[in-house]
């Protein structure tokens, strides 16, 4: 079974690189999700699962270990969001919500999250450095990049938790996380995971776009229903 999973299982060869089935199907998997996401399909859940099941495994014998406890967070917060989705009924009634608007992080709470993220690095990359320590049997090696690593993932966290909430920062952070990621498992020699954060990049960067254009219309809105309540 462990074979299965294993980066030394190749799939095929290109350009004297090899494929393995894991690298592939992970990232075949994780883009299915963005695309079902996107199409706003529940089926983004359990296929996104799969990935990062799949990419669980990667991460953890290329001793990316901050990355494998992402993978962890990512596999619960599915489960949850799966569960969310599927609970929601359509009814025949309409309902009048409030819609969560595109808006920016006041200065304070920017603050708060960088510190955040620098002493959340500074502790994961010190646990994560020396993991394979604390649990041998588990991580058998010993991490690399463990506080590169561990910024990546810690601005991943924070990078979900403000896109929850519709902060146009998070864009910032995801756009990091890419042009990071894109060097990192380049350098780890997982060129295809590599590539996919390549197109996470440009994800990202027509998302904050997308959002910006959104925001500066509700803002334009807002100031010329303002007038209007003036003027009457």
């Amino acid at each position: 079974m462990m074979e299965l999973f294993s980066v030394s299982n190749v799939l095929f060869t290109v350009w004297g690189y090899e494929m393995s089935y894991i690298e592939f199907f992970g990232t075949i998997f994780s883009l299915w999700c963005v695309w079902l996401v996107a199409k706003n399909n529940i089926l983004t859940w359990p296929v996104g699962m799969v990935g990062i099941v799949l990419f669980g495994f990667l991460f953890w014998q290329i001793q990316l270990y901050s990355d494998f406890i992402e993978q962890i967070y990512f596999f619960f917060m599915s489960i949850y969001g799966w569960w969310m989705w599927s609970s929601m009924k359509k009814t025949k009634q309409k309902t009048t919500q409030t819609k969560l608007k595109i808006t920016l992080n006041s200065k304070q709470s920017n603050k708060i999250y960088v510190v955040v993220i620098v002493l959340g690095t500074i502790v994961m990359g010190y646990f994560v450095g020396h993991i394979d320590l604390y649990f041998p049997q588990i991580f058998p090696e010993q991490a690399s990049f463990p506080y590169l690593d561990a910024f990546t993932t810690v601005m991943s966290f924070a990078a979900t938790i403000l896109m929850a909430k519709k902060k146009i920062e998070c864009w910032y952070l995801w756009i990091l996380v890419d042009v990071i990621g894109v060097g990192l498992y380049f350098e780890k020699d997982v060129v295809f995971v590599s590539f996919l954060y390549l197109i996470f990049l440009f994800i990202a960067t027509k998302g904050y776009f997308i959002w910006r254009k959104e925001l500066k219309n509700y803002e334009k809105n807002r100031i010329d229903n303002r007038e209007i309540y003036a003027s009457a």
